[in-house]
């Protein structure tokens, strides 16, 4: 698949499809279209891909990797103010300054030296990107995350010891198990915290989501279309 594949009329399309869809799951479920945001996942896809969404309005953008990153948002959040950027993939504690001065919200907080760096860059340049929690809902030993019974210490360890704006949850399902049940237990874990944000639901599953409380969702193959290998 090459770039010229994501045609500039392809994605304005999906990206309008996206949005009808989120407005019918939160109408199903009683809620009004404005308590989800769509986050659109850019990773893989070059500027001209995310340039042609946002030129479609789209204003909120995830991102996996801090490097690939740094490649592409700086000249388009210059281009376009008011683009928010989110960290939705893992941080290493040696990015945190490069992430902390591109993106707006990190969803990837899971490690107690991980908030403790980010605590400190964010007390030496006074930007303070609000912050997710993730937790590891299916408790898989490959997958990042704080582990369920796990999550109330580490959010006060990350708000009372650290000082970090934690504002939410976030979750990846496991690929091979119904993804409601672990909806549900992020939408209860959030609950039980007073933590008004969860991200949870991509591409194959945010109805289901929408349904169980998500805040935002995070889509990428829906709008951007399948993934661009790289090297």
């Amino acid at each position: 698949m090459t770039a010229e594949s994501h045609s500039a009329a392809e994605i304005p399309g999906r990206l309008n499809l996206v949005r009808e869809e989120i407005r019918l799951a939160c109408e199903s479920a009683g809620r009004p279209p404005g308590t989800v945001e769509l986050v659109a996942v850019s990773k893989t896809m070059p500027a001209a891909a995310a340039e042609d969404a946002i030129e479609a309005g789209q204003r909120v953008f995830g991102e996996n990797r801090v490097q690939e990153a740094l490649a592409k948002w700086p000249a388009l959040k210059e281009l376009h103010p008011g683009l928010e950027l989110h960290l939705i993939g893992p941080l290493q504690t040696n990015k945190v300054k490069d992430a902390i001065a591109l993106f707006d919200v990190i969803q990837t907080v899971d490690r107690p030296k991980l908030a403790r760096v980010l605590a400190e860059e964010m007390e030496r340049t006074g930007k303070r990107p609000r912050c997710f929690v993730q937790v590891n809902t299916g408790e898989e030993p490959q997958k990042a995350g704080v582990a369920p019974e796990d999550v109330a210490a580490f959010v006060t360890l990350c708000r009372e010891t650290f000082n970090l704006p934690v504002v939410g949850l976030m979750c990846i399902p496991p690929l091979e198990e119904e993804p409601a049940m672990h909806f549900a237990l992020l939408a209860k874990l959030a609950d039980e915290l007073g933590l008004p944000e969860r991200s949870m639901g991509m591409s194959g599953d945010f109805e289901t989501a929408i349904a169980f409380g998500a805040t935002y969702v995070r889509i990428g193959t829906a709008i951007f279309g399948a993934r661009i290998l790289l090297e």
